[in-house]
């Protein structure tokens, strides 16, 4: 009977450190980058869609690929209302040589810890590392694409699931409604 009651356990604790899928809802953070600014990803999904890009280690071949692309497109993601957070367990001071060399416009978060990366379930077995995950958040934390190993590198699939989350557009100033509907146009009356 005992083991009968551990069965639950164990399984609701799996549950509890999935991966997110599409679909579910991210994880919230509260963190700072490597210039020790603030971000609240609730809030940072409010204003468009978020890259949570977690890779392995800073000046490595793979890490090194993966965010020189998010550079290079990263007019792409702002077109989108997108924003990209690169998140590493290395120290805060060698994120932000790596930041600086890459000329990265985006922030580099830090989780020498793995909190984050914990929080996700996207840490190497035995050893505070990330693996290599991407996930795109939308409006209300929802997860719109998940991307993972040599897939997290090209940062094209991630960029293209920005589209899913951005928030409506407010109307231009002076700007009249769309109707809600389409009405048939009405007949004309011929003049007499």
């Amino acid at each position: 009977m005992p083991g009968m009651l551990l069965a639950p356990v164990l399984l609701a604790g799996l549950l509890v450190g999935a991966v997110p899928n599409v679909g579910d809802t991210a994880p919230d953070f509260t963190v700072k980058d490597t210039d020790g600014k603030v971000y609240i990803l609730s809030e940072m999904v409010k204003q468009g869609p978020v890259i949570v890009a977690f890779f392995p280690k800073a000046f490595t071949g793979g890490c090194t690929k993966e965010l020189k692309a998010y550079t290079a497109r990263h007019s792409d993601i702002e077109k989108l209302q997108g924003r990209v957070l690169a998140f590493s367990t290395d120290d805060a001071a060698t994120l932000k040589r790596f930041k600086d060399e890459l000329k990265a416009p985006f922030p580099f978060i830090p989780d020498p810890e793995g909190k984050v990366v914990e929080s996700y379930d996207v840490k190497m077995p035995l050893v505070t590392v990330s693996k290599r995950y991407t996930f795109v958040v939308g409006e209300g934390r929802k997860v719109l694409k998940v991307d993972s190993g040599g897939d997290a590198i090209d940062p094209s699939g991630a960029i293209t699931s920005c589209t899913q989350g951005k928030p409506a557009a407010a109307p231009e100033p002076g700007a009249t409604p769309a109707p809600a509907a389409k009405q048939p146009a009405p007949e004309a009356k011929p003049k007499p």
